[in-house]
């Protein structure tokens, strides 16, 4: 089987069957075709015919890619996205017998570098929400948005998702696809159910001004300057601009806020799995994480167990 047909049978694979999302399939293609070229590179460098075959592809080809990725100064982490593609294609290949053994069994994988995910203060939470002009009808949308973050914990793939339908204003709750296209639902605050639905009946949704066109997407909740709906992509770029004016650190993005309130939440004593179901992660695992993110439970387990005088 050709690298490159093959590329392109398990992303379809995975489109399909799995129902990745848009950019996790962006980031398989992207990882996958650079090692197809480097190895269609070295195989040429070799005499080898022009095309690349997966029966090409030896552990010591494997090996020089992450050689060459470790030359580039890549990251851990993205040394790991890389062979855990790899390794997703590789178990594809085995099942349709497009190889018959598996070079990847051999490879082993770097430590992945432990980073704490970073948390807000609740009075650096009011600073940044402080910034959006609401007076203004795009304003009034970012500091609409910045509540539903805070009150939601909502990846912003999630937030950017929504549709008007996904959002029960009478009992405050929001139905969400989360990764791999699994629903979950997520009651959120009266403070940011009503800034979404005083959002949702802006006077100026329907007008076209000069700063903004007419609601065009009527699906949608949340909508751009264009009338269409908001890309997380600008939710991004506007959080930076927000961010710049309230001197918040760079490291802060619209992601930071889902772990503020989910270590808020922690810290007011709600417990793991009701947090895990809230976040949508697969693994109690990762919201474990957050037990060390914050000071006031070190504080409180450190005055726990320190023994008294």
């Amino acid at each position: 089987m050709d690298f490159f047909q093959g590329l392109d049978h398990f992303l379809h694979y995975l489109q399909m069957a799995k129902g990745v999302s848009q950019h996790t399939l962006r980031a398989y293609r992207l990882d996958l075709q650079a090692f197809g070229s480097f190895s269609l590179g070295e195989c040429a460098l070799e005499g080898d015919e022009e095309a690349l075959f997966f029966t090409h592809i030896t552990k010591r080809l494997i090996r020089r890619y992450l050689a060459r990725l470790y030359e580039k100064q890549a990251k851990t982490g993205t040394v790991l996205r890389h062979l855990s593609a790899l390794r997703s294609l590789y178990r594809h290949a085995l099942r349709e017998k497009w190889v018959l053994d598996n070079p990847m069994e051999e490879i082993d994988s770097p430590k992945k570098e432990k980073k704490l995910p970073v948390s807000l203060e609740y009075a650096q939470v009011q600073n940044l929400f402080a910034q959006p002009n609401t007076s203004t009808y795009l304003g009034f949308r970012d500091r609409a948005i910045m509540e539903l973050f805070y009150s939601s914990g909502l990846r912003l793939s999630e937030l950017a998702g929504l549709d008007r339908k996904d959002f029960d204003a009478r009992h405050r709750i929001l139905y969400i696809f989360g990764k791999g296209k699994k629903q979950r639902q997520t009651p959120i605050t009266q403070t940011a159910a009503a800034w979404l639905s005083d959002y949702l009946q802006h006077p100026e949704r329907h007008l076209d001004t000069a700063d903004h066109k007419a609601e065009v997407d009527r699906q949608a909740i949340f909508l751009n300057k264009w009338g269409k709906r908001l890309t997380p992509r600008s939710i991004d770029r506007n959080f930076s601009l927000y961010l710049k004016a309230s001197g918040l650190s760079e490291r802060i993005t619209p992601h930071t806020i889902r772990h503020t309130i989910a270590t808020h939440w922690l810290e007011n004593g709600m417990d793991l799995k009701t947090i895990q179901l809230l976040l949508g992660h697969t693994s109690l695992a990762t919201t474990t994480i957050y037990t060390h993110v914050s000071p006031k439970l070190k504080r409180a387990v450190y005055d726990k167990t320190h023994p008294r005088a």
